[in-house]
């Protein structure tokens, strides 16, 4: 039962880090539109603004793909959990859950990213209209 646990642990570790890294990238994606909404307004300068308009869309698909490797590990530990101990083969390769709604596209797309960086993109819509 013991290689079962690690392969577990292992894999929860994974899990875990790519829900780190999709939770930093939205703090990341906060702090530099806010960062660039102070910038236009002391010096009444759009541009600024426009430099979101990458930023977003880039930070959006980023945290995308780690949305979608964290649902293959998922469903990689959901397997390993299933397993008897016998079967434990410490394999950490996910990419066989790329399906359906695991896949990066998918992830992108998910209800939780397109709501908080369409808020994001609607915010800068605003803020660009206001500084004008």
């Amino acid at each position: 039962m013991d290689e079962k646990i690690k392969h577990l642990e292992f894999l929860q570790n994974v899990i875990t880090r790519m829900n780190s890294n999709s939770f930093l990238i939205k703090g990341w994606t906060i702090t530099l539109v806010s960062a660039l909404f102070a910038l236009a307004s002391k010096d009444s300068n759009v541009n600024y603004v426009l430099v979101s308009y990458i930023a977003i869309p880039v930070f959006w698909v980023l945290d995308g793909f780690y949305i979608s490797q964290e649902r293959q590990y998922r469903d990689l530990y959901a397997e390993v959990a299933a397993k008897l101990e016998t079967e434990i083969d410490f394999n950490m390769n996910a990419s066989g859950y790329c399906k359906g709604d695991r896949t990066w596209i998918a992830g992108v797309f998910s209800q939780t990213l397109i709501q908080f960086y369409g808020i994001s993109i609607a915010t800068t819509l605003i803020v660009m209209f206001l500084i004008n």
